[in-house]
């Protein structure tokens, strides 16, 4: 039988050592040894017969899919969980993701003869049950709390016992393995505690959530091969000050990986939103100077949000550009494109842009929103009541259109907005000054 040791690799050569070393001595890169399990083989190999498998001999069918009973996850997971299917789920501290999960375990084990297995790392089983209790009146015992942090000892425990309906770890950065000497977090814990879980979940056929940190730059905490070993990674957005979340998929083995859910965070938990809700939270109406309507994409789902601007005159020699909720580069060069074509003279202002609600806009749909309402500011006068801007400006100043017009047109006359200015009514971003 195999022995295992622990070794530390270099993660640019593969350089081995029964020890860590700051730097590489193969390869002369610093911080790349990371601690590894390696097992001890005999000298005498065996070599197998491989058997190939003919396409016409595999026999597919169709994957069976168990409802979450919350609507905004089964969005955005593709009508819910797979057996055996390995989620890591990831945002920042205090965004709500034990939230979310403790509603996932009342909601998915209520009337189930199969319990869900709940692994307190980072919080012991009497803050979760408090947790339970504030989030719903319904008195359950088919959530089974496991409180250790070793992962053998964990996957001894679920082998010993019937499988689970669902296992859910909080967080994969607290288990260790006696195996590896690093300290919990390190890359070599978390990749071999994780490893040994997703194999206990496909080979049981129970659906496995691992709870996963960010670091300060919003990255997935621990080596980037945990994204790769998972078939679903999903990122718990928003800002903590406002009470709107997003959840967003980026990767997804059995679903699609363009559509998100809005959960508004209260006393209660965490409640969804649709679409007109979503609306009458992230702006009323472009009635004031500076304030832009516009319906963007994300997946099949249709979102009206604002886009706020603020021109000031600058007493800077270098004028500020603060921008929340989009992106930067492109911003930017909006705003080089409005003072070229509209004969702003952005060069001596201040321009601070912002998304209201915490929503954040990834799709180019939204530039005319962008422009038209640094313009308004700029004129501090108000763009036409119950209007909504919707198109992509390129460099010259020329409106394209987007995808989806028709589902645009449709979501925004659905809230109340009776006028969609895009490609058609308005060509050329020159144009946009005969609506103002």
């Amino acid at each position: 039988m195999a022995k295992q040791t622990a070794v530390f690799t270099c993660q640019n050569c593969d350089y081995q050592s029964p020890k860590w070393m700051g730097q590489c001595p193969q390869c002369g890169k610093w911080n790349t040894m990371v601690e590894e399990v390696k097992e001890r083989r005999s000298s005498r190999r065996v070599i197998g017969k491989i058997e190939p498998i003919n396409l016409s001999q595999i026999k597919t069918r169709k994957i069976e899919k168990r409802p979450t009973k919350i609507r905004e996850l089964d969005r955005v997971l593709g009508e819910g969980l797979v057996a055996g299917q390995v989620i890591l789920f990831a945002g920042e501290p205090g965004i709500g993701k034990s939230t979310l999960l403790t509603q996932l375990a009342i909601n998915i084990s209520t009337n189930e003869k199969k319990p869900v297995v709940y692994g307190c790392g980072e919080e012991s089983p009497n803050q979760v049950g408090l947790r339970v209790e504030r989030l719903t009146d319904k008195k359950t015992n088919n959530i089974v709390f496991v409180p250790d942090t070793d992962v053998d000892q964990i996957v001894n425990w679920l082998e010993q016992n019937p499988p689970p309906l669902l296992l859910i770890i909080d967080s994969v950065q607290t288990l260790t393995t006696q195996d590896l000497s690093g300290v919990a977090g390190s890359v070599g814990q978390v990749r071999e505690s994780a490893q040994r879980l997703i194999t206990w979940a496909k080979k049981s056929q129970v659906p496995l959530l691992l709870v996963g940190h960010v670091t300060k730059q919003g990255n997935l905490a621990g080596p980037k091969v945990l994204e790769h070993a998972v078939d679903t990674v999903i990122y718990f957005e928003g800002e903590r000050s406002h009470d709107l979340r997003i959840l967003r998929t980026i990767k997804n083995r059995f679903g699609p990986t363009d559509e998100i859910g809005v959960f508004q965070m209260t006393g209660k938990g965490l409640l969804e939103i649709d679409e007109k809700e979503l609306a009458k939270k992230v702006g009323k109406s472009g009635s004031k100077a500076g304030s832009c309507l516009t319906v963007t994409a994300e997946g099949n789902r249709m979102m009206v949000t604002e886009v706020q601007a603020l021109v000031t005159q600058s007493f800077t020699p270098f004028p500020k550009r603060v921008i929340t909720g989009l992106s930067k580069n492109r911003t930017e060069m909006l705003i080089a494109v409005v003072q070229k074509q509209l004969g702003v003279p952005l060069y001596k202002y201040d321009v601070f842009i912002n998304v209201a609600g915490g929503v954040k806009i990834t799709e180019p749909a939204a530039d005319l929103a962008i422009c038209a309402a640094i313009y308004s500011s700029f004129k501090n006068k108000p763009l036409p009541p119950k209007s909504s801007f919707v198109g992509e400006v390129s460099l010259l100043g020329e409106i394209n259109t987007v995808p989806q017009p028709e589902k645009r047109a449709k979501q925004a006359k659905g809230v109340g907005l009776s006028s969609l200015f895009g490609a058609k009514n308005i060509p050329t971003l020159k144009d946009l000054k005969g609506q103002i």
